[in-house]
């Protein structure tokens, strides 16, 4: 009988994230003060985030062991299913075999509590009394929320304008979580009501909203701000996610031949793919790896890599990355949460440096292989992963001529039960592809990479 889940035992759970940090070949640029252009210290992120995350985020330990009381909320959905996708393989016609590691599971129907739940325990146990954040497409506010919820901490989301309009539900979901919700731009926020007063009808962005959420956390004692991406802490904690998949693979005698994942900021992407990684760069497997963004926010294939605010007002330390510019507001697709204007500067250093690839993917494609997973599979994928379904259905098409039986390994990183809308436009034919080269967004792009910090 062929097995299509792929289940651990909770005992089976990792008990430790591992650091990509301690591996790499060649370190990665330090992140920058603003004001001083010198390496930032724990100082410098003192006001926004825990001493624990400070730690994290600049440690070189291989492992970090994931305290009890997160375990315990883990342990809600984790350890998360691997599956073989044996009615998509078949509706293909491909001799290729497709895994996908599904965290659609978790109480916010994504991969984010992996990192949502440890920043609400590191702040609970600060004392800190609220966390304010950002979100695109609304997964990483209602992560938040839940994991406020659990450690009794306060927390306040600035959602995107357009996700906030295209996804009223998410908005009822963080709600439900006990977060309060601002779409954004907004008028709370000298950063917002900057933005409004220069382009009224503002869509919005992420780089947008993360400088509402930081100029409010900045301003009280008691709050903090926690971030859904990008930063080295939270890829470290989504590898939860690359650890399982590594015992679940082994488990039915599978190494992968090519990895594929979505990227937007990196967090669902680098949770999947370091642990991989590291076995790679030990001699143990070699496994291709590819990284899919979308064409209207194509920042690893066509950015600079360059230092560069993490948000629109410029008040983050600078980082080295491959971006867009931090003032770029990319076209409003449906996939909300890849709408950010850089990378993480860990995905950007691996990209850099030859250890990964990258390609990007229109929105129509991505849907149309959303729809093709959903009836063959059975699941309805969020926008953002249907970018690395597209990858891998695109992989497995070429298997099938020529034969070739490739072990891919993609990761569903969510749910699309709240993105219904978006399916509904996909399917009326009213989705439209946002085309990289047209000269509005070409002129957008280079005024904005003109804007990039200058460093003596």
């Amino acid at each position: 009988m062929r097995q299509h889940r792929i289940q651990l035992a909770e005992s089976e759970m990792p008990t430790r994230w591992y650091n990509v940090l301690h591996d790499l070949p060649t370190p990665p640029p330090p992140v920058l003060h603003p004001g001083t252009g010198q390496p930032v210290g724990p100082d410098d992120l003192a006001p926004l985030f825990p001493m624990a995350l400070i730690e994290q985020e600049v440690t070189n330990a291989q492992y970090v062991e994931i305290p009890g009381e997160v375990l315990d909320v883990y342990r809600l959905w984790r350890p998360s299913p691997l599956y073989r996708a044996y009615q998509l393989e078949k509706a293909l016609g491909t001799p290729a075999r497709i895994y996908y590691k599904y965290e659609g599971v978790s109480p916010a129907g994504s991969h984010k509590p992996n990192t949502s739940v440890p920043q609400a325990f590191y702040n609970a146990r600060a004392g800190i009394r609220r966390l304010t954040t950002e979100t695109g497409a609304g997964q990483w506010g209602t992560a938040l929320a839940f994991a406020c919820a659990q450690f009794g901490l306060e927390c306040e989301v600035w959602q995107v304008r357009a996700s906030y309009d295209q996804k009223p539900y998410r908005r009822m979901m963080i709600e439900t979580f006990g977060g309060t919700v601002h779409p954004s731009p907004s008028t709370l926020t000298a950063a917002g009501r900057a933005i409004l007063a220069e382009h009224p009808d503002s869509s919005g962005s992420l780089g947008i909203a993360i400088s509402e959420a930081v100029e409010v956390a900045a301003q009280h004692a008691d709050t903090n701000y926690a971030l859904g991406s990008v930063l080295n802490h939270v890829l470290l904690h989504q590898t939860v996610i690359g650890e399982e998949a590594l015992l679940q693979l082994a488990r039915v005698g599978e190494t992968p031949d090519l990895l594929v994942g979505c990227t937007g900021g990196g967090s669902n992407f680098g949770g999947l793919m370091f642990p991989f990684l590291r076995e790679r760069w030990a001699g143990r497997m070699s496994p291709t790896i590819r990284a899919v963004e979308p064409t209207a926010c194509p920042s690893l294939t066509q950015g600079t890599y360059a230092y560069d605010f993490g948000d629109t007002a410029g008040t983050t330390p600078l980082m080295k990355m491959h971006t867009l510019g931090h003032d770029f507001v990319p076209d409003p697709i449906h996939a909300g949460g890849l709408r950010y204007h850089g990378m993480s500067p860990l995905v950007s250093h691996l990209y850099e440096t030859g250890e990964m690839e990258a390609i990007a993917k229109p929105q129509s494609e991505c849907f149309a292989a959303g729809v093709l997973f959903a009836r063959t599979e059975g699941i309805l994928p969020a926008p953002e992963p249907t970018h690395a379904l597209a990858a891998a259905i695109e992989e497995a098409r070429r298997c099938a001529e020529t034969g070739e039986e490739k072990v891919i390994l993609t990761a569903l990183c969510g749910h699309g039960h709240l993105d219904l809308p978006a399916y509904a436009s996909y399917l009326a034919g009213s989705v439209t592809d946002h085309e990289w080269g047209d000269s509005d967004t070409q002129a957008a792009l280079q005024a904005s990479l003109a804007r990039l910090p200058q460093l003596s």
